[in-house]
Order: structure tokens, then sequence, then C-alpha cells
């Protein structure tokens, strides 16, 4: 289960992403996260994801 809270989502994603995975798509497709609910609850905070440092920015 993903964070509720935008700036703790930021943080959990990024970690994964830096750690665990080459990209957000093959992040949701393993965890089954909607990508698209993960980019709008990061976009409230002015944070969009950046493909090729693969994290949120």
């Amino acid at each position: 289960m993903l964070p509720n809270d935008p700036v703790m989502l930021l943080s959990y994603i990024n970690l994964k992403l830096r750690d665990f995975y080459p990209s957000l798509e093959a992040f949701c497709e393993d965890t089954g996260e909607d990508l698209q609910k993960i980019v709008d609850k990061l976009r409230q905070i002015e944070y969009h994801y950046d493909e090729e440092k693969n994290q949120f920015v």
C-alpha cells in the first residue's frame, strides 16, 4: 500500500525507483499500482516523472 501523503509518496517512490526499478512503469507493473494515480498525486506538489533520471523531480 502506497503512502497517502504526497510528500511521503514522493520519498517512497523515488527510493523504490532508485534502488529496485528501472522505470515507473516497471514499478507499477510489479506492484499493481496505478501509474496515473501516482503521477496525479505527485503533480499536486508540483513534481513530475523524469524518465531520464528515473525519479520524480
